[in-house]
This record gives C-alpha cells, sequence and structure tokens, in this order.
C-alpha cells in the first residue's frame, strides 16, 4: 500500500497536514484537496485541536503548484469539467483557510509556488525556513497567478506583487519577511522541532518567537524604487519599455526582468496586470469568484496549452504565444476574461462559527 498523498495526524492539540507527494514536489491534485478539506472540517468540530499545521514533505518543497502536467492531460483530452472541479474545489479550499476559526500555520521551506501559495499564504502564520522559495510563475506557461494571486499580491508594497505576477521571478525567504508574505524566518535544521513545539497549548506567536532568526537584508526590496516606478505603468508593454530604459542606465535588475517580461505570454501578462489593478479593492472572496471566470476561459485557450507544451512536456522553452507581443493584446480580449460566467459562476458554503 502507498502511503496517502496528504498525511492527516492530530498531535497534540494540533492538526497536522502534511504534503506528501515529494517525487512530485508536493504538487496538489484534486484527491489532496479534498483531503485537506475534510481535515479541516473535521478539526473545526473538535474543540480539542486549537491550531492546525501544513508542511511539505520530502525537504525539496514545500508544494510546487496544481498537477499541471495532469491539468494539460485532461484538457487535450477535451475533458475540461475535470480541470474546472479541481480549480473549483482548490480555490474553495483557499478561501476556506482565508477563514478558518483556527490558526493555520504554515510551516514553508524550500519551493512554493502556484497552488502551494494558494495553501500556505492565506492562513494566520507563514513560517519560512531558510530555503525558502517563493514565486508565482504561471505567466511563462501561458497561465495566469490564481490561488488569491488577485488579492495577495497587490497588497504589497512598492508594487513588488506586480513585478513578481508579471516576471515570474523568485523571492528568498528574507524578500519574504521584508514584504510581509512570511511573518518570520526560521532556520532549516530547526523547522521540525518548531512543529513539535507547536503541539503545546502555548501562544503561536511566542513559540514561533524561540526559534526564529533575523532575516537577511532582502536583495529584492533593495529596488523598491526601480519596481515601483516601472511597473507602475499601466500596459505591459509600457512596462517593458519602462524596464529598457533603466537596463539601459545601468540597471543589471531592470535587465533581467525585462528580459523575464519578453519570454512570457503577453496575454498571461495582460490578465495579470488587470488583475493587480482591480484585485487591491476587492474582498478575497470576490477575488476567488473572479479568478474562476478567468480559469474557465483560459484552460480553453491557446497559450496555456503551448506554454505547458514548451516548458513542462517538451522542454524546448520555445512557446509560440498568440498574439506574440504585449502591444498585439487588445483590452476587449483581455474584458472577457474576466465576465461573468452565470449559472456556473463559483460559489461559497455559507461560513457558520
Amino acid at each position: 500500500m502507498s502511503e496517502p498523498e496528504v498525511l492527516v495526524e492530530r498531535r497534540g492539540c494540533a492538526g497536522f497536514l502534511t504534503l506528501n507527494r515529494p517525487k512530485a514536489l508536493n504538487a496538489l491534485n484534486l484527491g489532496m484537496v479534498r483531503a485537506m478539506a475534510a481535515a479541516l472540517d473535521d478539526w473545526e468540530r473538535d474543540a480539542g485541536v486549537t491550531r492546525v499545521v501544513v508542511t511539505g514533505a520530502g525537504g525539496r518543497a514545500f508544494c510546487a503548484g496544481g498537477d499541471i502536467r495532469l491539468l494539460y492531460e485532461q484538457g487535450r483530452a477535451g475533458d475540461d469539467s475535470a480541470q474546472l472541479a479541481f480549480w473549483r474545489e482548490e480555490y474553495q479550499l483557499n478561501r476556506r483557510i482565508k477563514h478558518y476559526s483556527k490558526p493555520y500555520v504554515a510551516l514553508v521551506d524550500g519551493i512554493v509556488m502556484g497552488g502551494g501559495v494558494g495553501v500556505s499564504a492565506h492562513g494566520a502564520r507563514l513560517i519560512a525556513g531558510e530555503s525558502f522559495v517563493f514565486a508565482m510563475p504561471e505567466v511563462g506557461i501561458g497561465f495566469f497567478p490564481d490561488v488569491g494571486a488577485t488579492y495577495l499580491l497587490p497588497r504589497l508594497p512598492h508594487r513588488a506583487g506586480v513585478y513578481l505576477a508579471l516576471t515570474g521571478a523568485r523571492a528568498g525567504a528574507s524578500d519574504a519577511v521584508a514584504l510581509g508574505l512570511a511573518q518570520a524566518l526560521v532556520p532549516s535544521a530547526r523547522m521540525s522541532e518548531l512543529g513539535v513545539a507547536l503541539e503545546d497549548r502555548a501562544p503561536i506567536d511566542s513559540v514561533v518567537s524561540q526559534f526564529a532568526s533575523p532575516a537577511p537584508s532582502s536583495m529584492l526590496t533593495a529596488q523598491n524604487a526601480l519596481i515601483e516606478t516601472c511597473f507602475g505603468h499601466s500596459t505591459p508593454a509600457q512596462i517593458i519599455a519602462a524596464l529598457g530604459e533603466a537596463a539601459r542606465g545601468g540597471s543589471a535588475f531592470a535587465k533581467a526582468a525585462q528580459e523575464a517580461m519578453l519570454a512570457k505570454s503577453p496575454t498571461s501578462q495582460a490578465i495579470a496586470l488587470r488583475q493587480m489593478q482591480t484585485g487591491g479593492s476587492l474582498s478575497f472572496d470576490e477575488a476567488m469568484i473572479l479568478e474562476f471566470r478567468i480559469v474557465s476561459r483560459i484552460c480553453r485557450g491557446h497559450d496555456f496549452y503551448e506554454g505547458v507544451r514548451a516548458v513542462i512536456v517538451d522542454k524546448d522553452n520555445q512557446p509560440q504565444w498568440r498574439p506574440g507581443a504585449a502591444e498585439d493584446v487588445s483590452t476587449d480580449a483581455v474584458a472577457a476574461y474576466f465576465a461573468p460566467l452565470g449559472e456556473t459562476e463559483l460559489a461559497f458554503e455559507t461560513i457558520r462559527r
């Protein structure tokens, strides 16, 4: 018998969830989403559980995202109902975590990307290990920053969220602490020990403070002024041009950001920028409903399948985007991704306390 893909354990006063697909970097699938949701249901009714702690097995990753290869294969087979079942329940889980009645603490060491962000960043606490690597790289596969990124990223300071969404760039542990994505940095060697300590009823913050270390200076926030200036423009084409100007002025950071944007899907970047421009005024629930509208359409388009083919399947890293340039993406085409879905709109159960 193989091990469950999510280990569900009650230890002391804590409910522990361990994402347990280490060979797949703990990538999420529908069974894992349902296992997590069922555990949260049980523990919310259990007065003996005072907190939930979520971790990832294997040491390399907390969770590298959703199982994109599977979603790609489902779409290629014309089974968009299976795709949308995953995204619908994943987004409902993200919302459940955001509103959960008990502290939800994510101990995140290694890679956390895409769907992994959705099951970590929306809880009460995210504690980063030294090997923490955050990214929302979806524009590189013709997708878009989802799992609550519409709400999360626009609220980061100095337009750092816009930069992360449009470039797919990575942020380390010190960056995460500086931006407020993580509440503390704990040495990787002590993360397991922290998990054991959280089994007790002691206040979570006081437990974490016993293990936390000062975060080194953030390389990302050192670029605050440049990011705020370049990523404050209203279109991806304008941002690319501003980065080019800064690069010609000698900024290696701007040059790398421009090159990253030029390699990504122009349609995905236009969608992501509109998310960033509107998400700051949305509630979390409104952001998730908006994301389901987008995903319901992007999974029927060209760029998602071409991006996954080029990056994950064939690995030639030569995607042929349609359209191929930022200035060729029409405003009306982008707006269509955000239109209401009618009867298939994402819905949520009433939260009971």
